[in-house]
């Protein structure tokens, strides 16, 4: 996709290689964009990144319903202080 590559080709060699650089970087280079430049990069996009795309919105979204509801792996973990009582 252009835009990660022009955004790639101008922080690249600010970057450490983490996750925390891909995420404070997309939502650095989003904050000024309204729903306008949004909508322009999804026309932007092939079909296979839009279904990515959304594939990846959905999944994120169902972890978070399932971390609320305290179902399998994401429930949150006890802290490491607190006491199993039972």
């Amino acid at each position: 996709m252009k835009f990660i590559n022009d955004l790639y080709e101008l922080y690249k060699d600010q970057l450490v290689g983490d996750e925390e650089d891909a995420i404070a970087l997309v939502l650095y280079a989003l904050q000024d964009h309204g729903r306008e430049d949004l909508i322009q990069f999804i026309h932007q996009m092939n079909e296979d990144e839009i279904y990515q795309m959304l594939g990846n919105f959905l999944i994120e979204k169902l972890k978070d319903k399932m971390a609320e509801e305290g179902l399998g792996q994401y429930r949150p973990s006890p802290h490491p202080d607190s006491k199993n009582v039972h």
